[in-house]
């Protein structure tokens, strides 16, 4: 698998093609000597259930994985905490507001967007919801579905990330 940082082929600062590997997680330009790090890009993860103890599902609208089942989430912004983009994600893609998240954990992942390898690290929190009458599938989810935990297989979620989670939940909660 080639390194991420061989599509980068241009100093982001001057422009210069002058931009050699520097170690194995940067690259750093001859010309203004500016050295870029390849970081991993953060993404949140909702784990919601209701009173029945049912985990709410996505199923994607868009590739990757599209058609596949997924948990509400995406990439955090700018200036924004992860809490606050769980938050964001979930009014956004289910129209439904959180009471309170609580971090579970973090998977490393590979997301494929537009043929760029996209590194990123997968944050995972437990979120309250009390009111679920404005469910609604918006933004990138095509249905939403509450299945039972017992029932989900991780098999059933097209990135790879998001399986893991699933069978790390089915782990913990035995």
């Amino acid at each position: 698998m080639q390194h991420p940082l061989q599509q980068f082929q241009f100093c982001p600062k001057c422009g210069s093609k002058q931009f050699t590997a520097h170690n194995e997680k940067s690259k750093k330009c001859t010309d203004c000597s500016f050295i870029y790090y390849f970081n991993s890009s953060a993404a949140v993860v909702a784990v919601i259930e209701n009173s029945k103890d049912e985990i709410l599902v996505a199923r994607r609208a868009k590739d990757p994985a599209k058609g596949t089942l997924d948990l509400p989430g995406g990439f955090v912004d700018m200036h924004e905490t992860a809490e606050e983009a769980v938050s964001r994600e979930i009014r956004e893609e289910t129209g439904l507001s959180i009471n309170s998240s609580q971090y579970l954990f973090s998977i490393p992942n590979i997301y494929l967007y537009s043929g760029f390898e996209v590194h990123t690290v997968d944050i995972f929190f437990k979120c309250r919801v009390n009111e679920f009458n404005h469910l609604t599938a918006q933004d990138d989810v095509s249905e939403l579905l509450f299945i039972a935990l017992e029932r989900l297989n991780p098999a059933d979620f097209g990135l790879v990330s998001i399986r893991k989670g699933v069978e790390k939940l089915l782990l913990e909660n035995k």
